[in-house]
């Protein structure tokens, strides 16, 4: 399984609801594609507090390399990422992703 880690620096102009439609849009999303699904994202609420400005993130699994590549493809993917990085300090600076093979 690989497990998908998008961590997001949002412009502190970013409503809640823009984020709340990108990640609806990405729960979506990975519901319906093949070999993907267990979204799961929210704002930190860790204890912690060592965030340093990455105040979100979500999750998604895939089973195999080879489902993520067809989400990385996708167009609706393209375009919700696309508001991601428009609403992101930075653009694509203000993002983090990791792929883990869990």
């Amino acid at each position: 399984m690989i497990r998908h880690i998008v961590l997001t620096r949002f412009k502190p102009e970013t409503s809640q609801e823009t984020i709340s439609g990108i990640y609806s849009g990405l729960s979506a999303l990975a519901e319906k594609l093949p070999g993907a699904g267990g979204f799961t994202g929210g704002r930190s609420e860790s204890p912690e507090q060592i965030e340093r400005g990455y105040m979100h993130g979500f999750i998604i699994d895939f089973d195999s390399w080879d489902a993520l590549q067809n989400y990385a493809a996708n167009d609706e993917h393209k375009a919700l990422g696309g508001q991601l990085v428009a609403n992101a300090v930075g653009g694509i600076d203000g993002i983090l992703v990791l792929d883990l093979d869990v």
